[in-house]
């Protein structure tokens, strides 16, 4: 059995007739029905699965679409309440004192994660301004500033805020239309930060490992429990 997306036209031609295929997503075999920030209600192939989360991160539910279709492939039907919690770096979202929530994603980057954590953080900002702290996507070749300047005009429609950090960082501050900072390094960011954020604000802090922004995050969580 094969479990693809639909109308994934990279891979149509790796699909054999005699290969039972299973796809999800929009106009798939498994798909959402309805969505709510707390529950997802999907077809899975004339089933109906309720499923209860604490994850409203898009990729995140394409996702579990993904593996309710794995499921469904081999005989299962899930159900109930489904426990996920991501690990440090890696999206893992937490409300710090000061009334900031952050988005904690600084464990790595490329233009396709990071399209999706600003996706997540234009889905997800309940309250006061989203905040975007990107950082350099290291060894993406000679295109690395064509990559940068993407990020920036795409942020522009996700966040009110951005602060870059690195020198290729600082491509995305040219391409962003709304108030910027542009910061040399993780040090600097992590000082100016505590100056930027307002409570209620949404904080997302992204970029490859080297940036080191995980001084950031922690700097940003000290000074709001201060």
């Amino acid at each position: 059995t094969a479990v693809v997306p639909a109308g994934e036209q990279l891979l149509a031609p790796h699909l054999r007739p005699e290969l039972e295929t299973v796809t999800f997503g929009d106009h798939g075999d498994v798909r959402f029905v309805s969505q709510s920030p707390t529950r997802v209600e999907i077809d899975a192939r004339g089933e109906r699965v309720e499923l209860e989360l604490e994850f409203s991160a898009p990729h995140l539910r394409q996702d579990l679409l993904a593996a309710v279709a794995a499921a469904c492939a081999v005989g299962v039907t899930p159900g109930g309440q489904l426990a996920f919690k991501p690990s440090a770096g890696r999206g893992q979202r937490r409300v710090l004192d000061g009334g900031v929530t952050l988005i904690d994603d600084a464990y790595n980057a490329n233009p396709m994660s990071m399209r999706a954590a600003l996706d997540a953080l234009g889905s997800s900002a309940p309250s006061g301004r989203r905040v975007a702290v990107l950082g350099d996507m290291l060894e993406l070749g000679p295109s690395a500033e064509t990559y940068h300047r993407e990020i920036g005009r795409y942020a522009s429609t996700h966040a009110e805020v951005l602060v870059t950090v690195g020198p290729l960082a600082a491509a995305m501050a040219e391409e962003f239309d709304g108030p910027r900072h542009v910061t040399a390094d993780a040090q600097e960011a992590a000082e100016l930060l505590p100056g930027v954020v307002r409570s209620g604000d949404t904080v997302l802090i992204k970029g490859s490992l080297g940036v080191g922004l995980k001084l950031v995050c922690e700097t940003l969580t000290a000074v709001t429990a201060a």
